[in-house]
């Protein structure tokens, strides 16, 4: 049953993407009323929420948009940045919404910028882990690996609620500011609810690759 539900969560990984990018290039096509850009709509609210200390930046590839909290900047993709679609204002929005949360040191933000070291190591060694604890016949590195891979599900569980939050605030705030009309709003939600998404299935793809992993640990013993 784990693979029947594991093979669900990839088929709703590959559909949110698809959802991701088609939702963004139909709205990509239709001009907010505003006529703002992504980089004017993103300075716009941080600049009305007496934020000046974070900086607005472009960055090349296609959704490649993210709050770099480190440098306190908004990067934004080249889609994003100059455009005045209705996607390149949910965008920046959303963004915005990070930096928004960093500012006020939303609880779920701090949290899993402080899982993202294990994270990062769990992603890159937690296959090998697994490899060699079966190759050597030595439980304690599974075990190894399943406290890693728990982390690392852990900060997917956490990113959902940082995810949600930042949409949220982003919609608001484009009402707010008056980026977007309240007949456009919906059009907005379609984009990052589509974004929303993949985060919903890449968390069920990897609780289930860590119910598979202590079901195969336990069929060790």
């Amino acid at each position: 049953m784990i693979y029947v539900f594991l093979i669900g969560a990839l088929i709703l990984s590959v559909y949110a993407q698809f959802k991701v990018k088609s939702n963004f290039t139909k709205y990509t096509k239709v001009p907010s009323s505003s006529q703002m850009t992504g980089a004017q709509v993103a300075k716009l609210m941080l600049d009305r929420r007496g934020i000046y200390d974070v900086t607005v930046q472009p960055v090349p590839g296609v959704l490649t948009d993210h709050y770099d909290p480190r440098s306190k900047t908004v990067r934004l993709s080249e889609e994003v940045y100059d455009e005045t679609s209705i996607s390149a204002v949910s965008v920046a929005a959303h963004e915005v919404g990070h930096a928004l949360q960093h500012n006020e040191q939303y609880a779920f933000l701090s949290f899993r910028s402080a899982l993202a070291p294990v994270a990062n190591f769990a992603s890159k060694f937690v296959y090998i882990l697994i490899v060699l604890g079966f190759l050597l016949e030595m439980v304690q590195l599974i075990d190894l690996a399943i406290v890693a891979f728990s982390a690392a599900v852990l900060f997917q569980i956490v990113t959902l609620p940082v995810e949600f939050n930042a949409s949220k605030r982003a919609l608001a705030n484009l009402q707010e500011d008056g980026v977007l009309a309240v007949t456009e709003i919906g059009s907005s939600k379609k984009v990052l609810g589509a974004a929303a998404l993949t985060y919903v299935a890449a968390m069920a793809v990897s609780l289930l690759n860590l119910a598979r992993l202590i079901i195969m640990r336990n069929s060790r013993d």
